[in-house]
């Protein structure tokens, strides 16, 4: 999706300007950010006033991309490789569900295949 990588690359620029700002502590700032508004989607959403919903999400959407960017600089994670996690993980889950198998027994497959990646990368 084009306007994910615009967003993303906005939120890289921004990432610069936050190194020297006294107010921002890496992701831990963004994290806490993004709780807050998770909350105000939650105060919207009986509201029924969609452009604020809209606003809202966005927020989260921002304060997420923010939390990417900060990780990356301080433990070296990709964004690029969390969305490319994120969408072979929902694609099994979703074509699991789709042949009726559980959400559950998918899920715990994924588990163990992650904790055997892990012990393979640590065992290096």
């Amino acid at each position: 999706m084009k306007e994910f990588d615009v967003l993303l690359r906005v939120a890289e620029r921004k990432a610069k300007f936050d190194q020297t700002n006294l107010w921002s502590n890496g992701s831990e700032t963004y994290l806490a950010e993004m709780k807050k508004e998770i909350d105000e989607v939650s105060e919207e959403i009986p509201k029924n006033r969609q452009c604020y919903l809209e606003e809202e999400l966005g927020d989260v959407l921002w304060d997420y991309l923010n939390v990417l960017t900060a990780i990356k600089k301080e433990q070296g994670i990709c964004p690029k490789a969390v969305l490319t996690r994120a969408i072979k993980k929902y694609e099994e889950r979703v074509s699991g569900i789709e042949v009726g198998e559980s959400w559950a027994s998918i899920k715990e497959r994924q588990k163990i295949a992650l904790a055997q990646e892990q012990n393979e990368r640590t065992n290096k």
